[in-house]
């Protein structure tokens, strides 16, 4: 009997994995586990659901890319920040394809640069000192190769929509983001360049921070048609 190297995992084996992370989260809210909460040992969990580690292992995997838990190396598992969250990316959706990164890219244009003409008027105080933390934090996580930076990179672009000081706009660009995870994470991917990605921030940053709304729209413009057009060459999509 020969070995299958198809990517894809047999139907049972993906039952077992969608009922883990289910089961996993149902008890974080059964506990009342906030954010930041220390959750059961990975060898704890695995005789609760009476699994093997590996398999446990691989249902956490799937809540920590939508920041449902965090593994933090040498202490444990720990309840994340999107625990609560009622729209989030989905944790065993398929490697996103071309069209989709195409669609959510092209969909944010429509949107996001008025989004950064707002905040620059506004200048949300509290937003804006979040959208320089972000930056700082990317900065450091280029610099450590720190595999978060797709997740922080979120929260710069959160932070920004918050800035506008609209909170319909906050929550729905914060849905979009998330719900959209995993696609954020492959244009992150495909980008390539994160120091050019982090100083296209900054320029933002700078922009909304001065109160310049006009700068601010057409930098954040300039920002995700470059990102576009790097996707769609690096994709081999059509303009069209």
């Amino acid at each position: 009997m020969t070995t299958s190297t198809s990517p894809f995992q047999p139907p049972a084996r993906r039952r077992l994995a969608d009922d883990l992370t289910a089961g996993l989260v149902a008890l974080i809210h059964e506990r009342g586990l906030q954010p930041g909460d220390q959750f059961d040992s990975v060898r704890e969990l695995a005789t609760r659901f009476q699994v093997a580690v590996p398999t446990l292992r691989e249902a956490l995997r799937r809540l920590e890319a939508t920041s449902v838990i965090e593994l933090r190396h040498g202490s444990g598992v720990y309840v994340g920040p999107n625990v609560r969250r009622l729209v989030l990316s989905n944790p065993v959706m398929m490697k996103p394809s071309a069209d989709q990164l195409v669609a959510l890219l092209s969909a944010r244009l429509l949107f996001e640069p008025s989004i950064a003409a707002a905040a620059a008027e506004v200048r949300e105080a509290r937003e804006v000192q979040r959208m320089a933390d972000a930056l700082a934090e990317a900065d450091r996580c280029i610099a450590e190769d720190d595999a978060r930076l797709w997740s922080v990179n979120l929260d710069f672009h959160r932070a920004l929509a918050a800035a506008a000081g609209n909170p319909v706009i906050a929550e729905v660009v914060d849905s979009l983001l998330f719900a959209h995870a995993q696609e954020q994470r492959e244009i992150l991917r495909i980008h390539g360049d994160a120091r050019q990605d982090l100083a296209e921030h900054r320029a933002i940053t700078d922009a909304v921070v001065r109160g310049d709304p006009k700068a601010a729209a057409k930098l954040t413009d300039q920002h995700l048609q470059s990102v576009l057009s790097l996707v769609k060459q690096r994709m081999g999509t059509s303009d069209t």
